[in-house]
């Protein structure tokens, strides 16, 4: 006897992964900056590693992949289901939306090494106006009066972080570190805010049906295209083979180490 999923069981399953996403996505936009700039404030110098480790993540996706691979496959019958939904213009478009992504990773990682949390988080938050104003280009997104009042007030609260921002200044920081930290956090919040209609955009033009398999596949492309962004980016800047110092200064100390035991004995 074969058992069908009820509507009222679809229903509870699409609640059950909206609740999942969200309480990922807040604990990520949370912990994230918290763990990123204590790794600055414990003296780490590698921006293209942080903003690397930003969408490092990207193979989680795979096993969520195949379980609604297998599901699909269940429903038809084996044979004619396919891995991947995903069009070639749709890959594309995620393609480049990644690339962006990555560069977008970049900003925001030089601005968290630039400025305390609290600074960071509030200029970030602006990215809602950039993404009203996108949106509106991009895919007609209309205004309404709660999206102009948050956008009013955040744009305003930026101002005033710029204007007023000796307060919270980290130690021996200097006012052109401080304000490039600044500016670049509003440039990662503009790139965000062009990314979000970006995607939008990309479901338009996809002419498939959204599901969620397909948005799923777009994320890890995303993913993946940004995270190949910075290691080219962490490439160019040596950082693997800064990365293997410390470990050849404890190969150095062992061996010093060891005359000095051979000596003893």
């Amino acid at each position: 006897m074969e058992i069908t999923e009820t509507p009222k069981g679809r229903t509870a399953t699409k609640k059950a992964l909206l609740l999942l996403s969200c309480a990922m996505l807040a604990l990520g936009n949370c912990c994230g900056p918290l763990i990123m700039r204590l790794y600055f404030l414990r003296g780490g110098k590698r921006i293209w590693l942080s903003s690397w480790l930003e969408t490092a993540g990207w193979p989680i996706i795979l096993p969520a992949l195949a379980v609604v691979f297998m599901q699909r496959r269940r429903a038809a019958d084996g044979s004619s289901a396919g891995f991947f939904l995903m069009k070639p213009r749709l890959f594309v478009a995620s393609a480049v939306v990644g690339v962006l992504t990555g560069l977008d990773d970049y900003l925001y990682a030089y601005g968290m090494a630039r400025l305390p949390v609290s600074t960071s988080s509030l200029i970030i938050a602006t990215h809602l106006a950039f993404t009203a104003g996108f949106a509106f280009f991009l895919v007609r997104q209309r205004f309404t009066s709660y999206s102009i009042n948050a956008v009013v007030l955040l744009t305003i609260g930026a101002a005033v972080l710029g204007i007023h921002s000796s307060g919270d200044r980290p130690k021996n920081e200097s006012n052109k570190e401080y304000y490039l930290g600044f500016f670049m956090t509003l440039a990662a919040a503009a790139l965000y805010g062009l990314v979000l209609p970006a995607m939008e955009l990309s479901y338009k033009k996809a002419r498939q049906a959204i599901t969620y398999s397909l948005v799923l596949e777009m994320q890890m492309v995303i993913a993946f295209f940004a995270t190949l962004f910075c290691t080219i980016g962490m490439l160019v800047n040596h950082d693997f083979q800064l990365s293997l110092s410390p470990w050849k200064h404890m190969a150095i100390k062992g061996g010093l180490w060891g005359q000095l035991h051979r000596a003893w004995d």
